[in-house]
């Protein structure tokens, strides 16, 4: 037997409701009521969090940890690391790895290994079509049995409708959402950069808005076609916001996420042609940050999470054009998103934060987490929404190196996270 009490923390947990400053009980890894302690015989560990958040534990749903197949970018185990150091107790990862992730056995491997390595809970995703190639549907149903939470191409993008109507349809059958990366490979071309002023004065191939907007609109037209759930994977521009608002006032059963790099930083950033600012789908205009920022205040955009995209140092540095895209994230995103959406921005409260990382990944995934009711994991992140420190890439945990926000200084962050009632990383 063991136990746990958090002391004198700000409680939110906005599945439940709750707001409060109270204790809360852990008991043999899961959420306890008060009760329970006093019969307990066995030392109780206290944690003061006095001026902490005690929230449920936050769920990062789009990461990329890289293996099977690239192990000198990220490995499941220094991913999960990375994750806890950033606050997260729950991370899904995406399948383009190698193999990719398209047949039961690898999703057995990934879910093994994870069990074996991962100090986080480690959620697999299986991928659309065999091979990522977007030519024939992969077997949906059984990767569903293997138990993936969700089925996505992401990195690349199918783009023949037809097929992509199917997979709805059997993902519907199954019961699992469908995640996209939306990108019109025709429309997009051999795009690197945000097609505006800035790729056209460093004579940069551009990668035009109406890239990503087609297929945010043909996945509005499917999601309402066969009645089943589309999320849209990092969304970028004003027009994707204009086209998932819409959808959503009439029903559509569609929904959006923003990465911090999204609203942090414009293509302005790619002047010098650091490659750590290459990202896909790439930085873009003011205008598309102020219309991001909109949409999460007015919850068009529901989702917050990181694209964590690690990749080796030597493959970074080369031309801008041929340049792996992509950033790592887990480490960074909790203090942009609290210093830019909390405070500087205030286009949303600590709670609403909150309840984009836990309830609303949650309920997308169908997953059991997310919450601090009683009988549930104990998957807990502390907060000090005060704290102020400064970025340090040297000190990651992750493998890989590629972040733009090196020196950064930011207000908040996870100081401890706790996963089935163990702590898996404390500041």
């Amino acid at each position: 037997m063991s136990a746990t009490i958090i002391r004198k923390g700000r409680i939110i947990d906005p599945a439940n409701k709750r707001d409060e400053v109270a204790d809360l009980v852990i008991v043999d890894g899961q959420i306890a009521g008060k009760s329970e302690i006093r019969s307990q015989k066995s030392e109780i560990e206290e944690i003061d969090a006095g001026g902490l958040i005690v929230a449920p534990g936050f769920i990062d749903m789009h990461v990329h940890l890289r293996e099977p197949g690239f192990g000198h970018k990220e490995t499941i185990e220094s991913g999960a690391r990375a994750a806890a150091a950033g606050g997260f107790t729950t991370i899904v990862c995406m399948p383009n790895t190698s193999p990719v992730a398209d047949t039961p056995s690898t999703i057995a491997w990934i879910k093994e290994r994870a069990a074996a390595a991962a100090c986080v809970n480690v959620l697999p995703t299986g991928a659309i079509s065999k091979n990522i190639s977007g030519k024939e549907l992969g077997p949906i149903g059984s990767l569903a049995q293997a138990g993936v939470v969700a089925i996505t191409d992401d990195g690349h993008c199918i783009q023949n409708n037809e097929l992509m109507r199917r997979a709805v349809e059997y993902a519907r059958m199954v019961g699992v959402p469908v995640l996209d990366h939306c990108q019109d490979y025709n429309l997009v071309g051999n795009g690197v950069a945000h097609e505006g002023y800035w790729s056209t004065l460093l004579g940069l191939p551009g990668w035009p808005a109406a890239g990503e907007e087609a297929i945010v609109m043909r996945n509005v037209l499917l999601a309402e076609l066969c009645d089943h759930h589309i999320h849209c994977q990092h969304l970028t521009t004003a027009g994707s916001v204009r086209l998932l608002r819409e959808a959503l006032a009439r029903g559509v059963k569609i929904s959006g996420e923003v990465c911090p790099h999204h609203i942090a930083l414009t293509d302005e950033a790619i002047q010098n042609f650091d490659t750590n600012y290459k990202m896909n789908p790439p930085l873009r205009a003011q205008a598309d940050v102020d219309a991001l920022l909109d949409g999460i205040a007015d919850e068009t955009l529901s989702i917050l999470c990181s694209d964590h995209a690690p990749h080796a140092n030597f493959e970074k540095e080369v031309e801008f054009d041929v340049a792996p895209f992509g950033i790592i994230g887990l480490e960074t995103e909790l203090g942009l998103f609290l210093d830019l959406l909390v405070n500087k921005h205030r286009k949303i409260d600590i709670v609403r934060l909150i309840e984009m990382y836990t309830v609303e990944p949650a309920r997308l995934l169908k997953i059991d987490a997310g919450t601090l009711g009683v009988g549930v994991a104990a998957d807990v992140t502390l907060i000090d929404p005060d704290l102020e420190w400064a970025v340090k890439v040297e000190n990651f945990e992750s493998e890989s190196r590629n972040s733009p926000f090196e020196g950064w200084k930011l207000k908040g962050r996870a100081v401890r996270t706790i996963v089935g009632g163990k702590t898996a990383w404390k500041l």
